[in-house]
Protein backbone atom coordinates (compact mmCIF):
# COMPACT_ATOMS: atom_id res chain seq x y z
CA UNK A 1 0.00 0.00 0.00
CA UNK A 2 1.45 3.31 -1.11
CA UNK A 3 1.58 6.03 1.45
CA UNK A 4 -0.97 8.65 0.93
CA UNK A 5 0.27 12.23 1.13
CA UNK A 6 -1.71 14.42 3.40
CA UNK A 7 -1.25 18.14 3.09
CA UNK A 8 -2.56 20.46 5.82
CA UNK A 9 -3.68 23.56 3.96
CA UNK A 10 -4.95 26.65 5.65
CA UNK A 11 -8.66 27.08 5.15
CA UNK A 12 -9.82 29.58 2.61
CA UNK A 13 -11.95 31.35 5.17
CA UNK A 14 -8.90 32.75 6.91
CA UNK A 15 -10.09 36.28 6.27
CA UNK A 16 -13.66 35.48 7.25
CA UNK A 17 -15.91 37.78 9.26
CA UNK A 18 -15.05 38.48 12.88
CA UNK A 19 -12.20 40.11 14.79
CA UNK A 20 -8.69 39.03 14.16
CA UNK A 21 -6.95 38.21 17.49
CA UNK A 22 -3.20 38.40 17.92
CA UNK A 23 -1.74 34.93 17.97
CA UNK A 24 0.59 35.73 20.86
CA UNK A 25 -2.16 36.74 23.25
CA UNK A 26 -5.39 34.99 22.26
CA UNK A 27 -5.42 31.21 22.65
CA UNK A 28 -8.16 30.97 20.04
CA UNK A 29 -6.20 32.91 17.39
CA UNK A 30 -5.68 31.52 13.86
CA UNK A 31 -2.56 29.35 13.71
CA UNK A 32 0.15 29.90 11.14
CA UNK A 33 -0.07 28.15 7.79
CA UNK A 34 2.00 25.03 8.11
CA UNK A 35 2.28 22.07 5.84
CA UNK A 36 3.11 18.74 7.41
CA UNK A 37 3.66 15.68 5.28
CA UNK A 38 3.18 12.39 7.04
CA UNK A 39 1.77 8.97 6.52
CA UNK A 40 -1.66 7.75 7.63
CA UNK A 41 -0.02 5.70 10.36
CA UNK A 42 1.60 8.85 11.73
CA UNK A 43 -1.75 10.61 11.68
CA UNK A 44 -3.27 7.80 13.72
CA UNK A 45 -0.37 7.82 16.14
CA UNK A 46 -1.27 9.08 19.64
CA UNK A 47 2.28 10.22 20.35
CA UNK A 48 2.30 12.43 17.30
CA UNK A 49 -1.02 13.93 18.36
CA UNK A 50 0.40 14.84 21.76
CA UNK A 51 3.48 16.43 20.20
CA UNK A 52 1.32 18.52 17.88
CA UNK A 53 -0.81 19.56 20.81
CA UNK A 54 2.22 20.67 22.84
CA UNK A 55 3.53 22.68 19.90
CA UNK A 56 0.19 24.47 19.59
CA UNK A 57 0.12 25.22 23.32
CA UNK A 58 3.68 26.55 23.32
CA UNK A 59 2.85 28.74 20.37
CA UNK A 60 -0.44 30.01 21.87
CA UNK A 61 0.78 30.65 25.47
CA UNK A 62 4.41 31.67 25.38
CA UNK A 63 4.13 34.34 28.13
CA UNK A 64 1.99 32.29 30.49
CA UNK A 65 4.35 29.38 30.29
CA UNK A 66 7.28 31.59 31.19
CA UNK A 67 5.56 33.27 34.16
CA UNK A 68 3.41 30.57 35.66
CA UNK A 69 5.59 27.95 37.15
CA UNK A 70 3.75 24.96 38.50
CA UNK A 71 3.78 21.22 38.46
CA UNK A 72 1.01 21.12 35.88
CA UNK A 73 3.17 22.48 32.98
CA UNK A 74 6.43 20.66 33.51
CA UNK A 75 7.56 17.77 31.46
CA UNK A 76 6.95 15.38 34.29
CA UNK A 77 3.22 16.00 34.05
CA UNK A 78 2.95 16.03 30.33
CA UNK A 79 -0.26 13.97 30.52
CA UNK A 80 -2.24 16.94 31.86
CA UNK A 81 -4.99 17.92 29.49
CA UNK A 82 -4.98 21.38 27.98
CA UNK A 83 -8.49 22.18 29.23
CA UNK A 84 -7.50 21.61 32.85
CA UNK A 85 -4.38 23.71 32.48
CA UNK A 86 -6.36 26.46 30.84
CA UNK A 87 -8.96 26.44 33.61
CA UNK A 88 -6.27 26.65 36.28
CA UNK A 89 -4.59 29.57 34.56
CA UNK A 90 -7.85 31.44 34.16
CA UNK A 91 -8.71 30.80 37.80
CA UNK A 92 -5.32 32.14 38.89
CA UNK A 93 -5.84 35.29 36.84
CA UNK A 94 -9.32 35.75 38.30
CA UNK A 95 -8.00 35.31 41.85
CA UNK A 96 -5.35 37.96 41.32
CA UNK A 97 -7.88 40.42 39.95
CA UNK A 98 -10.20 39.66 42.89
CA UNK A 99 -7.40 40.25 45.40
CA UNK A 100 -6.51 43.54 43.76
CA UNK A 101 -10.12 44.68 43.98
CA UNK A 102 -10.23 43.55 47.60
CA UNK A 103 -7.17 45.64 48.44
CA UNK A 104 -8.73 48.68 46.81
CA UNK A 105 -11.90 48.19 48.84
CA UNK A 106 -9.84 47.79 52.00
CA UNK A 107 -7.94 51.00 51.33
CA UNK A 108 -11.15 52.86 50.58
CA UNK A 109 -12.85 51.53 53.71
CA UNK A 110 -10.00 52.36 56.09
CA UNK A 111 -9.09 55.73 54.64
CA UNK A 112 -6.98 57.74 57.05
CA UNK A 113 -8.27 55.98 60.16
CA UNK A 114 -5.74 55.02 62.82
CA UNK A 115 -7.50 51.71 63.34
CA UNK A 116 -7.58 49.71 60.11
CA UNK A 117 -9.64 46.74 59.07
CA UNK A 118 -7.87 43.96 57.19
CA UNK A 119 -9.50 41.79 54.49
CA UNK A 120 -6.56 39.40 54.32
CA UNK A 121 -8.70 36.45 55.40
CA UNK A 122 -10.86 36.83 52.28
CA UNK A 123 -8.00 36.82 49.77
CA UNK A 124 -7.77 34.06 47.20
CA UNK A 125 -3.98 34.03 46.81
CA UNK A 126 -1.78 33.55 49.88
CA UNK A 127 0.09 36.71 50.89
CA UNK A 128 3.54 35.23 50.43
CA UNK A 129 2.73 34.33 46.82
CA UNK A 130 1.47 37.74 45.75
CA UNK A 131 1.09 40.53 48.26
CA UNK A 132 0.95 44.22 47.48
CA UNK A 133 0.12 45.26 51.07
CA UNK A 134 2.45 47.75 52.66
CA UNK A 135 5.05 46.66 55.15
CA UNK A 136 3.59 49.04 57.74
CA UNK A 137 0.39 46.99 58.05
CA UNK A 138 0.70 44.76 61.11
CA UNK A 139 -1.76 42.22 62.42
CA UNK A 140 -1.68 42.85 66.19
CA UNK A 141 -3.16 39.42 66.88
CA UNK A 142 0.00 37.83 65.57
CA UNK A 143 2.38 39.91 67.68
CA UNK A 144 3.46 39.51 71.27
CA UNK A 145 3.43 43.24 71.99
CA UNK A 146 0.15 45.12 72.38
CA UNK A 147 0.70 48.80 71.49
CA UNK A 148 -2.47 49.83 73.32
CA UNK A 149 -1.40 48.33 76.64
CA UNK A 150 0.90 50.24 78.93
CA UNK A 151 4.22 48.69 79.69
CA UNK A 152 4.66 47.12 83.10
CA UNK A 153 7.41 48.56 85.28
CA UNK A 154 10.79 47.02 84.68
CA UNK A 155 12.26 44.83 87.37
CA UNK A 156 15.26 45.91 89.37
CA UNK A 157 18.42 43.88 88.70
CA UNK A 158 20.01 41.73 91.38
CA UNK A 159 22.48 44.41 92.35
CA UNK A 160 19.55 46.45 93.70
CA UNK A 161 19.91 49.62 91.64
CA UNK A 162 20.00 50.92 88.10
CA UNK A 163 21.80 53.89 86.59
CA UNK A 164 25.13 55.49 87.34
CA UNK A 165 26.39 58.39 89.38
CA UNK A 166 23.72 60.83 90.42
CA UNK A 167 21.09 58.98 88.34
CA UNK A 168 21.14 55.84 90.49
CA UNK A 169 17.65 54.49 91.30
CA UNK A 170 17.35 51.82 93.98
CA UNK A 171 14.60 49.29 94.47
CA UNK A 172 13.32 51.34 97.42
CA UNK A 173 12.58 54.33 95.25
CA UNK A 174 9.11 55.72 95.93
CA UNK A 175 8.11 55.96 92.27
CA UNK A 176 9.42 52.47 91.42
CA UNK A 177 7.71 50.89 94.43
CA UNK A 178 4.46 52.70 93.63
CA UNK A 179 4.40 51.39 90.07
CA UNK A 180 5.26 47.87 91.22
CA UNK A 181 2.40 47.93 93.74
CA UNK A 182 0.03 49.06 91.01
CA UNK A 183 1.12 46.16 88.81
CA UNK A 184 0.68 43.69 91.69
CA UNK A 185 -2.99 44.63 92.00
CA UNK A 186 -3.65 42.55 88.90
CA UNK A 187 -3.05 39.45 91.02
CA UNK A 188 -6.13 40.18 93.13
CA UNK A 189 -9.29 38.09 92.73
CA UNK A 190 -11.38 38.81 89.60
CA UNK A 191 -14.26 40.01 91.77
CA UNK A 192 -12.04 42.81 93.12
CA UNK A 193 -12.03 45.42 90.36
CA UNK A 194 -8.83 47.46 90.38
CA UNK A 195 -9.17 49.38 87.11
CA UNK A 196 -6.40 50.39 84.71
CA UNK A 197 -3.87 51.67 87.23
CA UNK A 198 -0.90 51.01 84.96
CA UNK A 199 -2.38 53.03 82.11
CA UNK A 200 -2.98 55.96 84.46
CA UNK A 201 0.57 55.60 85.85
CA UNK A 202 -0.87 55.16 89.32
CA UNK A 203 1.66 54.95 92.15
CA UNK A 204 0.50 53.19 95.34
CA UNK A 205 2.44 53.39 98.55
CA UNK A 206 3.19 50.22 100.49
CA UNK A 207 0.69 51.15 103.19
CA UNK A 208 -2.17 51.60 100.72
CA UNK A 209 -1.27 48.45 98.78
CA UNK A 210 -1.16 46.31 101.94
CA UNK A 211 -4.55 47.67 103.01
CA UNK A 212 -6.07 46.90 99.61
CA UNK A 213 -4.51 43.45 99.60
CA UNK A 214 -5.95 42.61 103.02
CA UNK A 215 -9.36 43.92 101.99
CA UNK A 216 -9.31 41.84 98.79
CA UNK A 217 -8.51 38.66 100.73
CA UNK A 218 -11.24 39.43 103.28
CA UNK A 219 -13.82 39.98 100.55
CA UNK A 220 -12.80 36.76 98.83
CA UNK A 221 -13.21 34.75 102.04
CA UNK A 222 -16.51 36.44 102.83
CA UNK A 223 -17.96 35.71 99.39
CA UNK A 224 -16.87 32.08 99.73
CA UNK A 225 -18.60 31.82 103.10
CA UNK A 226 -21.78 33.38 101.76
CA UNK A 227 -21.81 31.03 98.78
CA UNK A 228 -21.28 28.00 100.99
CA UNK A 229 -23.95 29.16 103.42
CA UNK A 230 -26.45 29.67 100.63
CA UNK A 231 -25.76 26.23 99.25
CA UNK A 232 -26.28 24.52 102.61
CA UNK A 233 -29.18 26.46 104.10
CA UNK A 234 -32.62 27.79 103.30
CA UNK A 235 -32.75 31.57 103.43
CA UNK A 236 -35.58 33.95 102.64
CA UNK A 237 -37.69 32.21 99.99
CA UNK A 238 -34.57 30.26 98.93
CA UNK A 239 -34.27 26.50 98.83
CA UNK A 240 -30.96 24.69 99.11
CA UNK A 241 -30.11 21.85 96.70
CA UNK A 242 -31.09 19.09 99.15
CA UNK A 243 -34.51 20.61 99.76
CA UNK A 244 -34.96 21.16 96.03
CA UNK A 245 -34.22 17.50 95.43
CA UNK A 246 -36.87 16.47 97.96
CA UNK A 247 -39.44 18.66 96.23
CA UNK A 248 -38.51 17.21 92.83
CA UNK A 249 -38.98 13.69 94.15
CA UNK A 250 -42.42 14.56 95.49
CA UNK A 251 -43.45 15.89 92.09
CA UNK A 252 -41.95 12.96 90.19
CA UNK A 253 -43.68 10.43 92.44
CA UNK A 254 -47.05 11.97 91.61
CA UNK A 255 -47.87 13.05 95.15
CA UNK A 256 -47.71 16.68 94.02
CA UNK A 257 -48.70 17.88 90.60
CA UNK A 258 -47.07 21.31 90.54
CA UNK A 259 -45.50 23.75 93.00
CA UNK A 260 -46.91 27.18 92.26
CA UNK A 261 -44.89 29.45 94.54
CA UNK A 262 -44.19 30.89 97.98
CA UNK A 263 -47.14 32.09 100.05
CA UNK A 264 -45.60 32.84 103.43
CA UNK A 265 -42.27 33.29 105.19
CA UNK A 266 -41.59 33.28 108.89
CA UNK A 267 -38.85 33.06 111.45
CA UNK A 268 -38.79 29.29 111.34
CA UNK A 269 -40.03 28.19 107.91
CA UNK A 270 -41.03 29.03 104.35
CA UNK A 271 -44.43 27.87 103.08
CA UNK A 272 -45.12 27.02 99.42
CA UNK A 273 -48.38 26.30 97.66
CA UNK A 274 -48.75 23.17 95.53
CA UNK A 275 -51.43 21.31 93.62
CA UNK A 276 -52.00 17.84 95.03
CA UNK A 277 -51.68 14.62 93.08
CA UNK A 278 -52.20 11.07 94.31
CA UNK A 279 -50.28 8.53 96.37
CA UNK A 280 -51.97 5.47 94.88
CA UNK A 281 -55.28 3.70 94.82
CA UNK A 282 -55.09 2.29 98.36
CA UNK A 283 -53.41 5.33 99.92
CA UNK A 284 -55.10 8.25 101.58
CA UNK A 285 -56.21 10.78 98.95
CA UNK A 286 -54.10 13.90 98.68
CA UNK A 287 -55.95 17.22 98.99
CA UNK A 288 -56.38 19.20 95.78
CA UNK A 289 -54.37 22.06 97.28
CA UNK A 290 -51.42 21.47 99.59
CA UNK A 291 -49.12 23.62 101.68
CA UNK A 292 -45.43 22.68 101.76
CA UNK A 293 -43.72 23.87 104.92
CA UNK A 294 -39.94 23.92 104.54
CA UNK A 295 -38.23 24.46 107.87
CA UNK A 296 -35.20 26.70 107.66
CA UNK A 297 -31.97 24.85 108.22
CA UNK A 298 -30.34 27.82 109.95
CA UNK A 299 -30.89 28.92 113.51
CA UNK A 300 -30.16 32.58 112.88
CA UNK A 301 -33.69 33.86 113.31
CA UNK A 302 -35.09 31.35 115.80
CA UNK A 303 -32.20 30.41 118.03
CA UNK A 304 -34.21 29.28 121.07
CA UNK A 305 -35.74 26.22 119.47
CA UNK A 306 -33.84 23.90 121.76
CA UNK A 307 -35.74 24.90 124.88
CA UNK A 308 -38.94 23.61 123.29
CA UNK A 309 -37.37 20.23 122.51
CA UNK A 310 -34.69 19.32 125.04
CA UNK A 311 -37.17 19.20 127.97
CA UNK A 312 -39.88 17.38 126.02
CA UNK A 313 -39.77 13.71 127.01
CA UNK A 314 -40.67 12.70 123.45
CA UNK A 315 -37.36 14.10 122.14
CA UNK A 316 -35.21 14.18 125.26
CA UNK A 317 -33.16 11.12 124.36
CA UNK A 318 -32.68 12.22 120.76
CA UNK A 319 -31.82 15.86 121.37
CA UNK A 320 -28.37 16.95 120.26
CA UNK A 321 -27.51 20.61 120.46
CA UNK A 322 -24.35 20.05 118.46
CA UNK A 323 -26.21 19.08 115.26
CA UNK A 324 -28.59 21.80 114.06
CA UNK A 325 -29.92 19.75 111.16
CA UNK A 326 -31.13 17.06 113.54
CA UNK A 327 -32.91 19.72 115.57
CA UNK A 328 -34.67 20.94 112.41
CA UNK A 329 -35.84 17.43 111.53
CA UNK A 330 -37.07 16.88 115.06
CA UNK A 331 -38.83 20.23 114.87
CA UNK A 332 -40.70 19.13 111.71
CA UNK A 333 -41.48 15.74 113.23
CA UNK A 334 -42.82 17.43 116.33
CA UNK A 335 -45.27 19.54 114.31
CA UNK A 336 -46.43 16.48 112.39
CA UNK A 337 -47.30 14.56 115.59
CA UNK A 338 -48.91 17.59 117.20
CA UNK A 339 -51.13 18.16 114.15
CA UNK A 340 -52.07 14.48 114.08
CA UNK A 341 -53.07 14.60 117.74
CA UNK A 342 -55.08 17.79 117.24
CA UNK A 343 -56.78 16.43 114.13
CA UNK A 344 -58.03 13.36 116.03
CA UNK A 345 -59.43 15.58 118.76
CA UNK A 346 -61.49 17.47 116.16
CA UNK A 347 -59.60 20.76 116.38
CA UNK A 348 -59.59 22.67 113.05
CA UNK A 349 -56.02 22.46 111.78
CA UNK A 350 -54.17 21.39 108.60
CA UNK A 351 -54.17 17.71 107.71
CA UNK A 352 -50.76 16.08 107.47
CA UNK A 353 -50.01 14.45 104.11
CA UNK A 354 -46.38 13.38 104.53
CA UNK A 355 -43.08 14.31 106.13
CA UNK A 356 -39.73 14.08 104.38
CA UNK A 357 -36.85 15.15 106.61
CA UNK A 358 -37.47 18.89 107.18
CA UNK A 359 -40.24 19.24 104.55
CA UNK A 360 -43.81 18.85 105.83
CA UNK A 361 -46.70 18.58 103.35
CA UNK A 362 -50.13 19.54 104.71
CA UNK A 363 -53.57 20.46 103.44
CA UNK A 364 -53.92 24.07 102.29
CA UNK A 365 -56.12 26.38 104.36
CA UNK A 366 -57.54 28.67 101.70
CA UNK A 367 -58.93 28.49 98.19
CA UNK A 368 -57.58 28.94 94.65
CA UNK A 369 -53.99 29.53 95.81
CA UNK A 370 -55.15 32.35 98.12
CA UNK A 371 -54.33 31.54 101.76
CA UNK A 372 -56.87 32.19 104.47
CA UNK A 373 -56.32 35.52 106.23
CA UNK A 374 -54.89 35.68 109.70
CA UNK A 375 -57.15 36.72 112.54
CA UNK A 376 -55.01 39.84 112.84
CA UNK A 377 -55.67 40.88 109.25
CA UNK A 378 -59.35 40.00 108.80
CA UNK A 379 -62.09 42.50 109.68
CA UNK A 380 -64.97 40.74 111.45
CA UNK A 381 -68.23 42.00 112.76
CA UNK A 382 -68.89 42.06 116.49
CA UNK A 383 -70.90 38.85 116.25
CA UNK A 384 -68.21 37.03 114.28
CA UNK A 385 -65.53 38.30 116.66
CA UNK A 386 -67.49 37.06 119.63
CA UNK A 387 -68.03 33.72 117.87
CA UNK A 388 -64.30 33.49 117.14
CA UNK A 389 -63.48 34.15 120.81
CA UNK A 390 -65.59 31.27 122.05
CA UNK A 391 -64.13 29.01 119.38
CA UNK A 392 -60.61 29.86 120.50
CA UNK A 393 -61.55 29.29 124.15
CA UNK A 394 -63.01 25.88 123.31
CA UNK A 395 -59.96 24.92 121.20
CA UNK A 396 -57.57 25.88 123.99
CA UNK A 397 -59.50 23.67 126.42
CA UNK A 398 -59.51 20.79 123.92
CA UNK A 399 -55.82 21.25 123.25
CA UNK A 400 -54.98 21.16 126.95
CA UNK A 401 -57.34 18.43 128.19
CA UNK A 402 -57.87 16.11 125.22
CA UNK A 403 -54.58 16.50 123.38
CA UNK A 404 -52.45 17.21 126.44
CA UNK A 405 -50.76 20.05 124.57
CA UNK A 406 -50.01 23.72 125.06
CA UNK A 407 -49.68 25.76 121.88
CA UNK A 408 -46.83 27.86 123.37
CA UNK A 409 -47.10 30.51 120.61
CA UNK A 410 -50.82 31.19 120.34
CA UNK A 411 -51.71 34.65 119.07
CA UNK A 412 -53.74 36.37 116.37
CA UNK A 413 -50.85 35.69 113.95
CA UNK A 414 -51.16 31.88 114.27
CA UNK A 415 -54.94 31.71 113.89
CA UNK A 416 -56.62 31.76 110.48
CA UNK A 417 -60.21 32.66 109.63
CA UNK A 418 -61.60 30.35 106.94
CA UNK A 419 -65.09 29.07 106.31
CA UNK A 420 -66.58 30.95 109.24
CA UNK A 421 -64.33 29.40 111.88
CA UNK A 422 -60.87 29.69 113.42
CA UNK A 423 -58.03 27.37 112.35
CA UNK A 424 -54.87 26.78 114.38
CA UNK A 425 -51.50 26.62 112.65
CA UNK A 426 -47.80 26.57 113.59
CA UNK A 427 -47.77 24.00 116.38
CA UNK A 428 -44.15 22.90 116.00
CA UNK A 429 -43.25 24.54 119.31
CA UNK A 430 -46.23 23.07 121.17
CA UNK A 431 -45.32 21.15 124.33
CA UNK A 432 -47.12 19.06 126.89
CA UNK A 433 -48.29 20.50 130.24
CA UNK A 434 -45.66 18.38 132.00
CA UNK A 435 -42.94 20.36 130.26
CA UNK A 436 -40.82 22.34 132.78
CA UNK A 437 -42.11 25.56 131.18
CA UNK A 438 -45.48 24.30 129.95
CA UNK A 439 -47.61 26.37 132.34
CA UNK A 440 -45.60 29.49 131.61
CA UNK A 441 -46.25 28.99 127.89
CA UNK A 442 -49.96 28.49 128.60
CA UNK A 443 -50.17 31.72 130.60
CA UNK A 444 -48.43 33.59 127.77
CA UNK A 445 -50.97 32.22 125.29
CA UNK A 446 -53.83 33.26 127.56
CA UNK A 447 -52.43 36.77 127.82
CA UNK A 448 -52.11 37.12 124.00
CA UNK A 449 -55.62 35.83 123.37
CA UNK A 450 -57.22 37.93 126.11
CA UNK A 451 -55.53 41.14 125.00
CA UNK A 452 -56.46 40.64 121.33
CA UNK A 453 -60.17 40.03 121.88
CA UNK A 454 -60.46 42.76 124.48
CA UNK A 455 -58.97 45.26 122.02
CA UNK A 456 -61.49 44.16 119.39
CA UNK A 457 -64.48 44.89 121.58
CA UNK A 458 -65.40 41.46 122.95
CA UNK A 459 -66.84 42.33 126.37
CA UNK A 460 -67.16 38.66 127.33
CA UNK A 461 -63.39 38.11 126.99
CA UNK A 462 -61.82 36.88 130.23
CA UNK A 463 -58.63 38.28 131.70
CA UNK A 464 -55.39 36.40 131.27
CA UNK A 465 -55.49 34.80 134.75
CA UNK A 466 -59.18 33.93 134.44
CA UNK A 467 -58.57 32.40 131.03
CA UNK A 468 -55.64 30.42 132.42
CA UNK A 469 -57.82 28.97 135.16
CA UNK A 470 -60.63 28.22 132.68
CA UNK A 471 -58.29 26.30 130.39
CA UNK A 472 -56.11 24.46 132.90
CA UNK A 473 -58.61 24.02 135.71
CA UNK A 474 -56.00 25.26 138.20
CA UNK A 475 -56.80 28.01 140.67
CA UNK A 476 -54.31 30.36 142.31
CA UNK A 477 -54.85 32.82 145.13
CA UNK A 478 -52.27 35.41 144.02
CA UNK A 479 -53.47 39.00 143.75
CA UNK A 480 -50.86 40.33 141.31
CA UNK A 481 -49.16 38.94 138.25
CA UNK A 482 -45.74 38.52 139.87
CA UNK A 483 -47.10 36.28 142.63
CA UNK A 484 -49.18 34.46 140.04
CA UNK A 485 -46.10 33.64 137.97
CA UNK A 486 -44.23 32.61 141.12
CA UNK A 487 -46.94 30.11 141.97
CA UNK A 488 -46.84 28.78 138.40
CA UNK A 489 -43.07 28.25 138.59
CA UNK A 490 -43.40 26.53 141.96
CA UNK A 491 -46.04 24.19 140.54
CA UNK A 492 -43.85 23.45 137.52
CA UNK A 493 -40.96 22.62 139.82
CA UNK A 494 -43.07 20.21 141.85
CA UNK A 495 -44.40 18.62 138.68
CA UNK A 496 -40.90 18.23 137.24
CA UNK A 497 -39.59 16.58 140.43
CA UNK A 498 -42.58 14.27 140.49
CA UNK A 499 -42.05 13.19 136.90
CA UNK A 500 -38.33 12.58 137.43
CA UNK A 501 -38.63 10.74 140.75
CA UNK A 502 -41.97 8.93 140.62
CA UNK A 503 -43.09 8.77 137.04
CA UNK A 504 -41.85 7.52 133.75
CA UNK A 505 -43.25 7.89 130.27
CA UNK A 506 -44.89 4.77 128.94
CA UNK A 507 -46.05 5.78 125.47
CA UNK A 508 -44.08 7.12 122.58
CA UNK A 509 -44.79 8.17 119.02
CA UNK A 510 -45.53 4.61 118.07
CA UNK A 511 -48.86 4.81 119.96
CA UNK A 512 -49.25 8.56 119.60
CA UNK A 513 -52.22 8.10 117.30
CA UNK A 514 -54.17 6.42 120.09
CA UNK A 515 -54.12 9.49 122.34
CA UNK A 516 -51.91 11.54 124.60
CA UNK A 517 -49.17 9.88 126.63
CA UNK A 518 -50.07 8.18 129.88
CA UNK A 519 -48.01 8.49 133.04
CA UNK A 520 -47.87 5.85 135.75
CA UNK A 521 -45.82 5.16 138.86
CA UNK A 522 -42.97 2.74 138.89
Amino acid sequence: MEPVGVTAVAPAAEASQGPIWPQSKCPWGTPKNTTVSCSLADVMSEQLAKELQLEEENTAFPEVVSVAEGPFITGENSDTSSDLMLAQMLQMEFDREYDAQLRREEKKFNGDSKVSISFENYRKVHPFEDSESSEDEVDWQDTQHDPYRADKPTTTPKKGFIGKGKDITTKHDEVVCGRKNTARMENFAPEFQVGDGIGMDLKLSNHVFNALKQHAYSEERRSARLHEKKEHSTAEKAVDPKTRLLLYKMVNSGMLETITGCISTGKESVVFHANGGSLGEDAVPVPSECAIKVFKTTLNEFKNRDKYIKDDYRFKDRFSKLNPRKIIRMWAEKEMHNLTRMRKAGIPCPQVVTLKKHVLVMSFIGQDQVPAPKLKEVKLSSEDMKKAYYQVLHMMQQLYKECSLVHADLSEYNMLWHGGQVWLIDVSQSVEPTHPHGLEFLFRDCRNVSQFFQKNGVSEALSDRELFSAVSGLSFTADNEADFLAEIEALEKINEDHVQNHGKKVSSFSNDDEGPPIFCNK
